[in-house]
């Protein structure tokens, strides 16, 4: 295998999280034309961080003043095989192409969850536009232990904030409860546009045409393929777990608990350090699970996941 070479790459984002920036390869340079995510090498002896401030001032004239990681992926092109070592960069100092010339040829402010309106795009970076789509907060049932009509309240109430992601879990219900329940959350969902994956029962997901399907860590450790759906995710302990549903190809996984919770009085929980360590090369994005309030989505970010999951707290 060829040497691995190592790339910074920054995942720039409006203040509200909504749009993300893309930039055209400029003539001269392989595949220019070609639009992706700003950055570049990273030099020897270099940090990930320091290549990614010193690159984005260079393309873009700007000064990065806030910015975490998010994910890896390792891709083979012709010339060269490359880390992508994908950043999220929230704010900065600068205008983009006005405080320095612009080194690319342009750039384009996409919206997040829409497919990209620029082309040709560079195939490194096709799984991180899905990843994008991703919302970065996920609500998780809890009708068994809070009733069904508080609980489809409380949905309908998150959803017209702004809620964009749930999991129906409830698994110790009959099946044909279950069913029904999923039916009417998935009901609810599609008509504020957001996402519903069902937990560990593709049959329902598929009833109630479901978006996917969530899987329990066990179900992850038999899983030797990617289940047919749209959106497939995983509940992950360690980082063995991670790796094996990015193997798998699956779109998120869920890491934790991070934080002493209710449902899991025994555990103490990881922590925000160890999370951190767990989340190291990363290939998909991972939301923190355990104990998260909706106004740590901003301290979850700054140690790597892409987001949280809540489920009793949203």
């Amino acid at each position: 295998m060829s040497e691995i070479v190592e790339v910074a790459a920054a995942v720039m984002l409006r203040a509200d999280g909504s749009e993300f920036l893309l930039a055209q390869r400029p003539e001269g340079k392989v595949y220019a034309g070609y639009w992706e995510f700003p950055g570049g090498k990273v030099e020897p002896g270099e940090t990930v961080r320091a290549a990614l401030v010193r690159e984005l001032h260079e393309e873009l004239g700007i000064s990065i003043t806030a910015c975490s990681p998010w994910l890896t992926r390792v891709f083979t092109y012709p010339h060269a095989t490359v880390r992508l070592n994908f950043w999220r960069v929230t704010a900065w100092e600068g205008e983009i192409g006005i405080t320095a010339p612009l080194e690319h040829a342009a750039v384009d402010w996409q919206k997040c969850g829409n497919s990209a309106n620029v082309a040709p795009i560079l195939p490194a970076n096709d799984p991180i536009l899905k990843a994008l789509a991703l919302p970065t907060t996920m609500a998780i049932t809890m009708a068994e232990i809070e009733g069904v009509e508080r609980q489809l309240e409380r949905l309908e109430e998150a959803l017209n904030a702004g809620l964009r992601l749930i999991q129906v879990r409830d698994k110790g219900w009959p099946q044909a409860q279950r069913l029904w329940f999923a039916e009417t959350v998935s009901r609810l969902a599609r008509s504020h546009g957001a996402l519903v994956v069902i937990n560990d029962d593709e049959e329902i997901a598929r009833c109630v045409g479901a978006d996917g399907v969530h899987l329990s860590a066990a179900r992850l450790a038999e899983c030797t393929e990617r289940p047919d759906f749209n959106w497939v995710g995983a509940s992950c302990h360690s980082a063995a777990e991670i790796t094996r549903a990015g193997e798998l190809d699956f779109d998120y996984a869920l890491l934790g608990p991070v934080l002493p919770t209710p449902t899991h009085p025994e555990s103490p929980g990881i922590g925000w350090p160890e999370f951190a360590t767990r989340l190291t090369g990363n290939t998909l994005p991972v939301l923190a699970l355990g104990g998260m309030q909706p106004e740590m989505l901003a301290d979850a970010q700054s140690q790597g996941a892409h987001g949280i999951a809540l489920m009793r707290g949203w």
